[in-house]
């Protein structure tokens, strides 16, 4: 069947583009030149929305200062409208790592607009003596304004469903402290028997550490409402008016309702990176304890019979292909994975943002898609955590209430009471011939029984660190 076509012109000379698409020339060349990872820059709609909210910005800010007929103006900002409300997101089609530092992103941004701007004035697509995608659409822009202040954009609303994802998994660590708040168990240093705590309060402490992080990246994400549109090319503002930086950035705040602040100086902030490297280490230091809280969940679980076997997680399908009845931790494995994926990301966009040269940064495309990875994948972690496997989490309290009494780290509790050496005895003779330490502490006279039986009380040999609701 023939494709009807449309021909454009670039300086590389004339190309046909199929007729019914949005996107023209630069565009077409970019998906010949980097067929790289079969991931459109269309899979990260944030992006998308935010290249559209800075372009109606800046032909907001272009009309304003009488440098944008206002007929153009108001086709463009329609048209952005269309894309930030969902539309036309399947004619961002370039890979979305590519080189010459996000240029084909900007320039497929600036065709689908122009098009659809073009469309809404009465033109067919392509008839860009009419509005053109770089004389008006990328009026007073350079892809090196444009790109790394969508990027920022589009990483402070990924953010926020990272957050609100890192929020449930906290509730449900939570919650399950304060289920678990009275069920003693023995804790561990270096893998071997310490002193008792409450499984409460192992619980506990994987909800403040998921707090904590929460805290971390919402500092972090602050950095980067500093925005350098307006720089242009290098930072100096090379054909963009007095004015426009203010005016644009004024528009784009009003638009996606964040606090942007344009960089002191753009010089600077056109080349560094620094933000999203702070961002990224953020992101690496929750998928390290994520993954720290994933290793103990499955290690706590092993068994059923040969293994710790102190809590259960849910059943959530066969194990084996060969071995009946197994049924294996894979939702804290899924989660190890993507945090195994998000500490490597950490190290291409610490290794990106360490090789750009001179005025520029050339590999913001593998910052942008490396963080994006990131977030996106530790928000789906962070629920698929809670929802499919902490939530279900029950105890196995006789278990660990035997493994409380067999154990000699329970002496340690009665160091105040019976003292260092009889308590040291006391855990030869209980290692030795294999019975509790409680039953040795009664047989040879060292504390009365109810004294005892105080003592060894959950909130007692728990401490202050016990966690209640």
């Amino acid at each position: 069947m023939t494709v009807v076509t449309r021909s454009e012109h670039d300086l590389l000379g004339d190309r046909d583009v199929p007729a019914d698409a949005y996107w023209g020339v630069h565009t077409l060349r970019a998906t010949e030149n980097f067929a790289i990872t079969g991931t459109p820059i269309s899979a990260y709609p944030h992006l998308i929305d935010a290249l559209a909210a800075v372009k109606e910005a800046a032909a907001l800010a272009n009309e304003e200062l009488g440098l944008l007929e206002p007929a153009k103006a108001a086709a463009i900002v329609a048209a952005c409208g269309e894309i930030r409300s969902g539309k036309l997101h399947d004619q961002f089609v370039v890979d979305v790592i590519q080189g010459g530092a996000g240029t084909s992103t900007n320039m497929n941004a600036n065709e689908v607009i122009a098009n659809r701007a073009l469309e809404l004035l009465g033109h067919a697509k392509g008839e860009y003596r009419s509005l053109h995608p770089n004389e008006d659409v990328n009026l007073g822009q350079s892809t090196n304004d444009v790109y790394p202040t969508a990027v920022k954009i589009a990483t402070v609303f990924a953010v926020r469903g990272l957050l609100r994802a890192m929020s449930m998994l906290q509730d449900a660590f939570a919650r399950k402290a304060v289920e678990f708040r009275e069920v003693l168990k023995m804790g561990r240093t270096q893998l071997q028997d310490a002193v008792p705590m409450t499984l409460g309060q192992e619980f506990s402490a994987y909800a403040v550490m998921i707090e904590e992080d929460r805290s971390r990246l919402a500092e972090a994400v602050e950095l980067i409402h500093e925005i350098n549109l307006g720089a242009t090319a290098i930072g100096t503002g090379l054909n963009a008016p007095a004015g426009y930086a203010e005016s644009a950035r004024r528009h784009l705040s009003e638009i996606t309702g964040l606090p942007l602040v344009t960089a002191a100086n753009l010089v600077e902030a056109t080349q560094d990176c620094g933000a999203f490297v702070q961002v990224s280490g953020v992101l690496k230091r929750i998928a390290v304890k994520l993954s720290k809280s994933c290793n103990d969940l499955r290690l706590l679980s092993s068994g059923p019979r040969a293994g710790l076997g102190e809590i259960n997680l849910p059943p959530v399908q066969a194990g084996s292909s060969i071995m009946p009845g197994k049924v294996n931790p894979v939702i804290p494995e899924v989660v190890n994975q993507v945090a195994f994926e998000v500490i490597g990301n950490d190290v291409a966009i610490t290794m990106a943002a360490e090789a750009g040269q001179l005025q520029l940064n050339a590999f913001e495309p593998i910052i942008l898609h490396s963080l994006s990875e990131s977030i996106t994948h530790l928000q789906s972690a962070c629920v698929t955590l809670a929802e499919r496997c902490v939530d279900g989490i029950t105890a196995n309290t006789e278990a660990l209430r035997r493994s409380v009494e067999n154990s000699i780290g329970l002496v340690t509790a009665l160091n105040p009471h019976i003292g260092y050496t009889a308590a040291t005895d006391i855990a030869k003779e209980a290692l030795v011939s294999g019975r509790e330490v409680a039953e040795l502490v009664l047989e040879k006279g060292l504390l009365p029984a109810e004294t005892l039986a105080d003592l060894l009380r959950p909130e007692v040999v728990a401490g202050s660190g016990q966690a209640l609701a």
